[in-house]
């Protein structure tokens, strides 16, 4: 604590000068506080350490997000680089004793750099010490009829002409699609083929259809990640087989390593502009 005490107090002095306002380190010493009751403090330097890796080897590092840009403690040791005294942002969004759930920064990475510093957590707490986390892509109303129809050698152009009469809406079920389109409803009832596909899609609506890798999370552990949970093989890459929320519920630490286009973008045009203009640019 009192490592991470000092890295706050001097962070914010480069910020502010030797001297910060007085409401600046009141600020800090209730985050301070609240941080070191609810035993985040390793939290915070595990974040720390990882970003101020990759400011170091010039892999670009968004500003800050989230809940996250509300903490004048991650202002002061660059984890974010906003300023929530001047823009009013409260640090209990982010952190407060009332809260259950694990804090949560979210960093973007230029996505071409990404895996560097993820490489880098690896070498530092251990490969078998981290890990990425599986997802699992769920049977959607027009993707379970169109699976279902292959299975049960229906005619394609049957099968496509039932998917297509699925409404094109967020959260879209079969059974909410049968109330809104009479059509679909009078096939449903009048051709026992059509009933017993879409029953069976019905059943099978919402389960799991194939596992990837989670887009940014990835688990830090204090002993091998399998001690904990259980391992799955994806292309080379190693995921946890539990997804994120479960992972949380067993109290893992999570973090996400975002890989943002636009970061790499901004670099690459930072590159060109200092090979056209020259390296005295400034931005």
């Amino acid at each position: 604590f009192e490592y991470f005490k000092n890295q706050c107090f001097f962070g914010l002095c480069k910020h502010k000068g030797d001297n910060p306002p007085e409401e600046y380190v009141s600020r800090l010493n209730y985050e301070l506080e609240v941080i070191k009751k609810m035993g985040y403090v390793d939290y915070f330097l595990i974040v720390w350490d990882y970003i101020h890796f990759a400011k170091t080897q010039n892999i670009p590092v968004g500003p800050g997000r989230g809940s996250g840009a509300g903490s004048i403690v991650a202002y002061a040791i660059e984890i974010t680089d906003i300023d929530p005294m001047k823009y009013a942002l409260l640090f209990e969004r982010f952190l407060n004793p009332e809260r259950i759930s694990m804090p949560d920064f979210d960093i973007d990475f230029c996505y071409e750099r990404r895996p560097e510093v993820i490489e880098y957590v690896g070498r530092k707490y251990g490969i078998d010490h981290v890990s990425q986390i599986i997802t699992f892509g769920t049977m959607a109303a027009r993707m379970v009829i169109r699976d279902v129809g292959r299975v049960l050698d229906f005619p394609y152009s049957e099968t496509d002409k039932l998917a297509k009469m699925i409404p094109m809406e967020i959260h879209i079920t079969i059974s909410k699609a049968l109330e809104q389109n009479r059509e679909l409803k009078e096939w449903y009832e009048s051709d026992q083929n059509v009933k017993q596909l879409i029953d069976i899609a019905i059943a099978l609506e919402g389960l799991p259809r194939q596992a990837s890798t989670h887009a940014c999370g990835v688990v830090i552990t204090k002993n091998p990640v399998d001690t904990y949970v259980p391992l799955y093989l994806n292309d080379g890459n190693v995921s946890t087989q539990y997804t994120m929320t479960l992972l949380e519920e067993l109290g893992l630490l999570k973090m996400d390593f975002l890989g943002l286009r636009t970061l790499t973008v901004i670099s690459d045009c930072i590159k060109l502009v200092k090979q056209t203009r020259g390296t005295d640019v400034e931005f």
